[in-house]
């Protein structure tokens, strides 16, 4: 351990964390990062196969992003958004109607993804209060959820490790049976199947639907439960369901927009639009915190009223449309539109899906491989015939981890899943070395 991994334990505290793993295996201490490439204080490098948490799409220190921040800079930081306004965040909400699902005319910004899913829950609660629903109290949302960590967001999730020991803190939620292709229970192919699961979910909102003000949902995969991808057709049930009877759909593209399915937005695979829509992760392509909840016409206007009638929606943070946040989003959008990025993925998402299925076709420990755009996961099982997974206990994920930051690229996996889901920028030689070194790393975990 050198000195300054000792000094980084002597006072952090760091997230999604152990603490006692750092004894051996403290925090690698990362000096600057290029493109695809993390640079520790040793000169080693590191592919960064994760996109440092989903969030980085053009790159570590893009000259165009690196340009734009500092000119920001150098005019305006941040000013109260409350009566205040200023060019960045404007030209950002403009985009950002321009480029989301039909309807969604109205930006809300917020601080990080949690926040935004806060702030969608609380807006659309509000919105049934005033219109005369005072019934519609509760949400609804899907087993394998997982909306952040916040209580509101945590309520509204399904992940135990996160969310179990504050249950007692969490409002009442329900939670039906959701997606789940690899292990499904109708004996469908997500290739070919019309979401026969979304049964459970359309039976749980048609008997409560009185009591529901919105159904939560992570379009097409979700990410933190290992990245399960299922087929648009539930998607398309969603909006139908919710249409019926009067309830809000909250899609959570947080962690799968701007790019990451293949389509700018992962509702446009089903050719649907939410009613809310909270986006952050990706919208500054990694440098700084934002989020935003977009929403309609209709709901904006229950909130539009003489102040003596107390119906504004009074949400707030203090780093509210941050200038330097927003003009980050702002080049990164540009980015999106001048350099034609979605065509350019279409070819390394091929060469992803190309390279996994040469090396690891038919590998003993690999139940299923899946992907969908720039997102690919690799779920290890302890048996291929029963898809039984691996004991928790084991951490089998996070040894080969280990294995692979030895090696050069950082995979960081959920449970018994590894996934790629690097920047945009990645080159043909970045995905052969990102997947040759998984293979290496499952294969020398597995002594195979």
């Amino acid at each position: 351990m050198n000195i300054l991994q000792q000094k980084d334990l002597n006072h952090i505290w760091h997230p999604c964390s152990q603490m006692k793993d750092y004894e051996d295996f403290p925090p690698i201490i990362i000096d600057r990062g290029k493109g695809a490439y993390l640079y520790d204080t040793e000169g080693k490098s590191y592919l960064d196969a994760v996109s440092s948490w989903w969030v980085n799409l053009f790159g570590h220190a893009n000259e165009r992003i690196n340009k734009a921040l500092c000119d920001q800079a150098q005019k305006l930081e941040h000013v109260i958004f409350a009566d205040f306004s200023h060019e960045p965040a404007i030209d950002l909400a403009r985009e950002i109607v321009r480029i989301t699902p039909a309807n969604l005319n109205k930006v809300f910004f917020a601080d990080n993804g949690s926040s935004a899913v806060e702030a969608a829950l609380k807006m659309s609660f509000h919105y049934h209060q005033q219109t005369g629903r005072t019934g519609k109290t509760r949400f609804a949302a899907v087993t394998d959820a997982y909306h952040g960590e916040t209580l509101g967001a945590l309520a509204v999730g399904s992940l135990d490790l996160y969310s179990q020991i504050y249950r007692p803190l969490l409002i009442n939620t329900f939670k039906a049976a959701g997606p789940d292709c690899y292990r499904c229970p109708c004996g469908k192919k997500r290739e070919t199947c019309d979401a026969e699961c979304f049964v459970s979910l359309e039976k749980m909102v048609t008997e409560h639907a009185d009591e529901i003000c919105g159904v939560i949902i992570e379009p097409l995969v979700q990410c933190a439960a290992g990245m399960k991808i299922y087929p648009p057709a539930y998607l398309k049930k969603v909006r139908q369901l919710c249409t019926k009877h009067n309830i809000h759909f909250i899609a959570d593209e947080i962690a799968v927009g701007f790019g990451r399915t293949g389509r700018m937005f992962a509702c446009e695979h089903a050719a649907i639009s939410p009613d809310i829509m909270c986006l952050s992760k990706g919208i500054t392509a990694g440098y700084l915190s934002l989020s935003l909840v977009v929403t309609t016409d209709e709901i904006y206007s229950a909130f539009y009223a003489d102040y003596r009638e107390l119906k504004a929606f009074l949400h707030s943070h203090s780093y509210t449309g941050n200038a330097l946040a927003c003009a980050v989003a702002r080049e990164s959008l540009r980015i999106f539109r001048e350099e034609n990025v979605l065509s350019g993925n279409e070819q390394k998402s091929r060469m992803i899906g190309e390279k996994v299925q040469e090396l690891f076709g038919g590998h003993p420990f690999v139940g299923e491989y899946r992907q969908l755009g720039m997102i690919g996961a690799l779920e290890l099982v302890a048996d291929r015939k029963t898809k039984e997974g691996f004991d928790w206990q084991r951490r089998v994920g996070y040894n080969i981890y280990r294995i692979a930051l030895t090696k050069g690229v950082l995979l960081r996996p959920l449970g018994n899943v590894i996934y790629f889901m690097p920047p945009y920028v990645v080159q043909k030689e970045d995905i052969e070395k990102m997947v040759i070194v998984a293979l290496e790393s499952v294969n020398q975990y597995f002594s195979l």
